[in-house]
């Protein structure tokens, strides 16, 4: 058991030291900060909206065969990749 314990108290500042940042993850609206995934996932939602007016506008949307998981999948992924460009340090 003291192994395993002393292990552990060596091992966990090694595995935490990725959690310490130079500047904390935080978009300033308004005078107030929000948390950055708040407004990638705000943008994701937006463009996933503009992506379905566009493919109901081009009739592509009812050819899709999961219309919710599909705009959800797009929704993520502009999240992500707002998040890897516009926050990655």
């Amino acid at each position: 058991m003291r192994i395993c314990l002393g292990s552990a108290a060596v091992v966990t500042p090694w595995l935490l030291a990725g959690c310490a940042q130079s500047r904390p993850p935080y978009v300033v609206v308004f005078h107030s900060y929000f948390p950055s995934w708040i407004a990638c996932a705000a943008a994701g939602c937006i463009a996933a909206l503009i992506m379905r007016v566009l493919l109901v506008k081009w009739g592509i949307d009812e050819l899709l065969p999961v219309h919710f998981l599909t705009y959800l999948a797009f929704a993520a992924a502009v999240m992500f990749l707002l998040s890897l460009v516009l926050f990655a340090r």
